[in-house]
């Protein structure tokens, strides 16, 4: 039975659900975009566009009725608008046009806005660099051009197996465009929550992104999606990780033979399965890879730090209580020794929000997290209440920031991590704008 024979779903709805317009792909288009979204479901939506005006959009899902709904609704509201208004379509303007759909379902009319939102931003980009070659084509060591790349040149005393590791190390992480570390001075305070939930915004923002977790004794990553049933699988390029559509995800708890078992493993034995993770993990082509990392500043950080050679950023989470918020201290001092950019330090369950009103009510000391942030010189991104919600989407194994996108506390999340991306968009956009400076200031 169609979900859409429930109550709470409108005629509108249920007509667009049966009969969806702008159905299919289209054969000659300026802009397109497929996104799975955490719930399972996968939107496809291209759009041809003259003058910066959408003339023809058109989308396909594999979900059901309520994708079928909000995808025709979101492609009739853009016709005939500008590219950029199309691209601002947000989940609200798409539930509002509906005219009810069941809480259940409105995180489709979000990927439906985002799946959008991704193919207008695809249009833009073709306008600015043409068609490009791919980025595969060029980044492959076969023909890339850098002349500062690791793998450009053999070390002096460097043996054919050594360079050979370093140039196929070198090669995964060519295609990976930015790389971002999650972490965290003390555990327990749901570090791997916004690992998950950074990385599903920048999914939910139209971006390949793989996400690792290198937490070796306590990997959580495939419990919070829902993949602890999950096998990894070998392939003739290498080990090939959890594909969810636009994220990539792997974590040692793919390798284990059962959650109950124990990692008892001493410091060169961690840097060697994490440089396995960089190295021979068919990661392919990445906007973002997202590190979830272990509680404090040991091995495993500083082994990623050292085999990437670059990080991109850090985000660090703290709690609200002195003694967590203590050791975001020694975060930003491990940041800094080892030349990685401070995005920002994140205060998670700061207050209680109320499943009822949505009031939110102190409950831990608040505002360790700020203080620390003004005292140490770097950006504070934010509070995330304590919300029951949280545990249930993490308990259930689905990204929260999707799956309750109408909650006070997912809007506090987005309002927090979507900037990041939106922060590097920014970057991408003044480099093409003048590619010249950019060139001069490598």
């Amino acid at each position: 039975m169609e979900c859409t024979d429930r109550e709470g779903f409108s005629d509108t709805a249920r007509v667009l659900a049966a009969s969806p317009r702008n159905y299919g792909p289209l054969d000659d288009f300026d802009g397109h975009a497929r996104i799975t979204g955490p719930c399972g479901d996968t939107m496809e939506f291209w759009l041809s566009a003259r003058d910066g005006l959408v003339e023809r959009v058109s989308f396909t899902t594999d979900g059901c009725g309520p994708s079928r709904a909000c995808g025709s609704m979101a492609t009739a509201l853009v016709e005939g608008r500008r590219v950029e208004d199309a691209a601002a379509l947000a989940q609200r303007d798409i539930l509002d046009a509906l005219g009810g759909i069941p809480p259940e379902f409105e995180h489709c009319a979000l990927l439906a806005a985002d799946t959008l939102k991704a193919a207008c931003e695809d249009y833009r980009e073709r306008g600015a660099r043409g068609d490009a070659e791919s980025r595969a084509a060029r980044t492959s060591c076969g023909s890339c051009e850098k002349t500062d790349c690791p793998a450009s040149a053999r070390g002096e005393h460097e043996s054919d197996e050594e360079f050979e590791d370093r140039r196929q190390l070198a090669a995964r992480l060519c295609r990976i465009r930015r790389t971002l570390i999650v972490l965290s001075g003390k555990g327990g305070v749901g570090k791997s929550t916004v690992a998950v939930n950074l990385a599903t915004a920048l999914v939910l923002a139209g971006k390949q992104v793989g996400l690792l977790d290198v937490d070796i004794h306590g990997p959580s990553i495939p419990t919070l999606l829902g993949l602890e049933r999950e096998k990894i699988l070998n392939s003739e390029e290498g080990i090939v990780p959890i594909d969810l559509g636009l994220m990539k995800v792997m974590s040692l708890g793919f390798l284990l033979p059962s959650q109950d078992d124990a990692v008892i493993w001493r410091g060169p034995m961690k840097m060697a399965v994490i440089k396995q993770f960089l190295k021979d993990v068919v990661w392919g082509d990445l906007d973002y890879l997202v590190i979830d990392s272990p509680p404090g500043t040991g091995d495993e950080p500083l082994s990623v730090c050292q085999l990437i050679g670059r990080v991109d950023g850090a985000v660090i989470v703290t709690t609200p209580q002195k003694v967590a918020a203590v050791d975001v201290r020694k975060s930003v001092t491990f940041c800094r020794r080892l030349d990685v950019p401070v995005l920002g330090i994140v205060e998670n369950m700061s207050g209680f929000a109320c499943p009822k009103c949505g009031e939110v009510t102190p409950i831990l000391r608040a505002g360790g997290g700020r203080r620390i942030a003004e005292d140490m010189g770097v950006p504070f991104l934010g509070s995330i209440p304590m919300d029951p919600k949280v545990a249930e989407a993490c308990d259930d194994g689905r990204a929260f920031i999707a799956h309750y996108a109408e909650t006070a506390t997912a809007k506090i999340m987005r309002s927090i991590l979507e900037p990041i991306a939106a922060q590097y968009d920014a970057e991408d956009r003044t480099a093409a704008a003048h590619p010249q400076n950019d060139k001069e200031s490598t």
